[in-house]
Parts: structure tokens; C-alpha cells; sequence
């Protein structure tokens, strides 16, 4: 469902926002520009001199579900409810070992003072899109947020507890709307319009737009009603309907 990855782009947007990226303003969250479409962070991507000791903070963003129902029996196909969900995996960053491979890990063990780092990122992803200026956008692509989880990370039967946090947006949407026209259907059209022409959302917009070509119709036939057969149609060869 489009609606859904036009949230998920419009999210990023707000949480690493270009105008930060480019260094002209400062970004909203713990995380900084450590935000990732749709993937976890690599090695090259943590920060060696973080401030924090020995960890990167960082997010990742899917899209996870998305639904669409009629509103009845009796709906036409395009009157609908639709809903998305929205992920959001906050971790405390690592670099582990495999038999002496090293990978991207959230930290793992008891630490009073991670989890409220990690809690603080969860809070401010959350303040971001549901209260703050910079998440208008995302709010512009929903209609409401009827739910918020978080779940954390634990293997309990190992006594393991990662510092990793997935909090997930179940939102009210609004439904793709599709026309014959080129390019990206609704809400997606609204949203590329809104974004920074240099923005990373925008240009996975514009290669995404280049998948949806202008539909042809063949015209109808002209429809009349003969005068010496009324209630009857007639169609313009003069076949009778």
C-alpha cells in the first residue's frame, strides 16, 4: 500500500531532515543522521567518537503493515478505511563478534544508564511526528495514530537484554488514490511536493513516480436516443441497443 511508504519517507524526512544533513540546522533526535530507510546500520555507519561510552544511537524505519477496508457491504471499491503500521527499531548500537567476524549488534546486558538513553531516543521519535513542527509532514500523511507500542529485546531464557527498543505507530491512513494521469498516484504526489528538492525521501519518490505511466481509455461511442424509438438506444451506427 503506497499510503504506507509515503509515512515511512515523510518519518524520515522529519527525523533526519535535509536541511540537517546539510549541516544548516541541528537534528531532533539522539540518533542525528543515523536514520535508515528500511535497514540497520552497517559497520562504517557508527560513530568511533561517540559521546556516548562505547555505543551509537541509532533508527531504523519500515513500513510493517497496511490494510484497507470497505466501509460495508454496499461500498464501492474505493470507499474504504484504511490503516498502516509503522516501525520504528531504536537501538544502542555495537560492534560484535562471530568467530572473529564483527556485525552491527545492540548492546546487550543490564545498564541503568543506556536504557535511558534509549528510552529518551524512543521519546523522541515519538515527540517528533506526533507534536513537534518537523513532524507535519508525516501527520499530513495519516489521519490519526490510534496506537503506540514498544517492545523491547530480551532472551530472558539467556538472561540477555539487548538495548533495543521497536516502537510501532498504528495509524489511520488515507486510502491510495489512483488516476489516469503519469506519474505517482495519491498521497504520494502531495508529499513529493512538499519535500526538498535535495531530500533522500524525494528522490526515492522520483524513481518510484517512474513506474506509473499514464493510462489509455478507448472513448466511448456516442450515445443518442432515436426519436422513432423512444425508450429505445440507439447507438451513432444506428444499432439498436
Amino acid at each position: 500500500m503506497l499510503s504506507a511508504e509515503a509515512a515511512r519517507l515523510a518519518a524520515i524526512e522529519a527525523l533526519s531532515p535535509t536541511a540537517a544533513n546539510q549541516g544548516g540546522g541541528a537534528f531532533p533526535t539522539l540518533a542525528g543522521a543515523r536514520i535508515f530507510d528500511s535497514r540497520s546500520a552497517a559497520l562504517n555507519e557508527l560513530d568511533d567518537r561517540s559521546e556516548w561510552d562505547g555505543y551509537t544511537p541509532v533508527v531504523a524505519v519500515y513500513s510493517r503493515q497496511a490494510r484497507a477496508d470497505t466501509r460495508g457491504e454496499a461500498a464501492e471499491f474505493d470507499d474504504t478505511d484504511a490503516s498502516i503500521e509503522i516501525e520504528f527499531v531504536a537501538e544502542l548500537a555495537v560492534v560484535a563478534e562471530d568467530e572473529g567476524v564483527p556485525f552491527v549488534d545492540a548492546m546487550a546486558g543490564d545498564d541503568p544508564e543506556a536504557r535511558l538513553v534509549l528510552a529518551a531516543l524512543c521519546g523522541q521519535i515519538r515527540r517528533v511526528l506526533l507534536f513537534a513542527p518537523e513532524g507535519d509532514l508525516f501527520r499530513h500523511m495519516i489521519r490519526a495514530v490510534r496506537r503506540v507500542d514498544w517492545e523491547p529485546f530480551a532472551v530472558p531464557e539467556l538472561g540477555l537484554r539487548f538495548q533495543r527498543t521497536t516502537m510501532r505507530l498504528t495509524c489511520m491512513a488515507r486510502d491510495d488514490v489512483f488516476s489516469d494521469e503519469a506519474g505517482l498516484p495519491e498521497p504520494l504526489r502531495t508529499l513529493a511536493a512538499r519535500l526538498p528538492a535535495n531530500s533522500y525521501a524525494r528522490s526515492r519518490l522520483d524513481q518510484l513516480g517512474a513506474h506509473f505511466s499514464a493510462i489509455g481509455r478507448t472513448p466511448l461511442a456516442d450515445i443518442r436516443i432515436a426519436p422513432e424509438a423512444e425508450g429505445e438506444f440507439v447507438s451513432s451506427t444506428g444499432d439498436l441497443r
